[in-house]
């Protein structure tokens, strides 16, 4: 694990240099290819060394980082074409990655932390420094605040283990179980509103308009991801607790659920919508998670990944129309299909995957949480009918608003996709809809 940490280290000192902006990138897909091709145990903890370590729900999400940020850095050309601090860029990203990577490979839960909480200064720089309206620095101040105030308790939660255990390892975790409510709440508080929950899921839909491009990208891909992934290893500790508190983040998740897929048909803002969306997502996997069975554990970790990869095309989508009309209103960006009738295809498979068609990889997430949730009450059904419906009503919504109708007459110049965009589209859809073949991966680690 060690070896690829060294990698991002150096690649530190290309990201300063001038014209590197696709060497660097060059080599965060090598990198990639080179991580994918490490051996894990899908029982156990692999590759251990110096603390850090990687079972498949730590190399699912990290290689999704990885394979995330290069496409970051191939959504952004507009900033090396204006030459807009584009070396920082590209050190902020590389320093986004190398937090990201030690998050989900370190075995420690105080380093955990501290890279958890590291994770959020990248982001913020990405939102202040290449954000579009002034409001940036507002919506860079809740994200901020919302995430500390919530995970401080976190911090005192994970001194009050190791006072117990004399051990912060997590593999040892599965020894111990706690039953006491404050601790409880202290540990799953921030994670939740990393996810994040409804009630407490308003900074995302404010940081994602405000953030560039690539700020979307990892916010959506991998940001709410951090909750999920420690959710999945503090639970194990607080599985007798768990079992009598839980069902009240999964009832709040559920019919929060609903009332956000309901309020994604009230967005004009195409960024908005797709963000409203994630939180709709993120809800069924809180849920998911939160019923501690066996199908929940598999459906929420495929659900991120998933996730992660159509959230990010769809902003990229989004951002293309941006950067021809400059607007991301509904309003403005009607009849796109006459324009770009090759992007318009983009969408549909995009959207397709949102509403978890198949052959997605949200599909196989959606059921397994399904059938984790109606297992866990019947009542459930209710709210999953609701959301699952809604979800499919959105996409359409922004499918049909964006490519058809009368388009603006104030388009007056315009150009269509360039290669890179296609590649881009592709990297994010086959990877989606290719992995199902090898479902069988990500459905037996338990």
């Amino acid at each position: 694990m060690m070896k690829f940490m060294f990698m991002m280290i150096f690649m530190i000192p290309l990201c300063l240099k001038k014209n590197m902006f696709w060497m660097v990138q060059n080599m965060i897909m090598l990198m990639a290819l080179l991580f994918m091709n490490s051996t894990i145990n899908i029982i156990n903890f692999s590759n251990l060394s110096y603390m850090m370590g990687c079972d498949l729900i730590s190399y699912g999400l990290i290689l999704l980082s990885i394979w995330i940020s290069f496409l970051m850095i191939m959504a952004s050309e507009s900033l090396m074409k204006t030459k807009f601090h584009e070396k920082f860029f590209l050190f902020n990203i590389v320093l986004l990655m190398m937090m990201l990577y030690l998050t989900f490979s370190v075995m420690n839960l105080f380093l955990f932390y501290l890279f958890f909480e590291g994770s959020l200064i990248p982001t913020l720089l990405l939102i202040i420094g290449w954000g579009y309206q002034p409001e940036r620095i507002q919506a860079g101040l809740y994200l901020l605040f919302y995430t500390l105030f919530a995970s401080l308790p976190l911090l005192l939660g994970i001194f009050y283990i190791y006072s117990e255990m004399n051990c912060m390892m997590m593999y040892f975790l599965k020894f111990y179980s706690y039953e006491f409510m404050f601790l409880y709440i202290c540990l799953i508080l921030a994670f939740l509103v990393k996810m994040p929950m409804y009630f407490v899921h308003l900074w995302l839909p404010k940081a994602h308009v405000e953030a560039p491009i690539s700020g979307s990208m990892i916010l959506a891909a991998i940001m709410l991801k951090l909750g999920g992934y420690g959710l999945l290893r503090i639970l194990i500790v607080l599985q007798q607790i768990g079992l009598k508190l839980n069902f009240i983040w999964v009832i709040i998740s559920l019919i929060g659920g609903f009332y956000i897929s309901l309020k994604c048909f009230c967005q004009i803002d195409m960024k908005s919508l797709i963000a409203y969306s994630s939180v709709c997502h993120m809800s069924i996997v809180i849920g998911g998670i939160m019923t501690m069975n066996y199908w929940g554990f598999l459906g929420s970790y495929v659900l991120m990944i998933s996730h992660g990869l159509c959230s990010s095309g769809m902003f990229c989508l989004s951002n293309m129309n941006y950067e021809r009309l400059s607007s991301r209103s509904l309003f403005l960006n009607k009849g796109m299909m006459n324009f770009m009738p090759s992007l318009s295809l983009w969408w549909f498979l995009m959207l397709s995957s949102n509403m978890a068609a198949p052959p997605s990889l949200n599909l196989a997430g959606e059921i397994s949480l399904i059938n984790s949730l109606i297992s866990w009450s019947w009542m459930s059904m209710i709210m999953l009918v609701m959301i699952s419906f809604f979800s499919a009503g959105y996409s359409l919504y922004l499918y049909s608003y964006t490519q058809h109708g009368k388009y603006n007459i104030g388009v007056y110049s315009f150009y269509t996709g360039v290669s890179r965009e296609y590649l881009m589209l592709m990297l994010h859809w086959l990877p989606l809809n290719m992995m199902v073949l090898k479902i069988d991966y990500s459905m037996i680690w338990f």
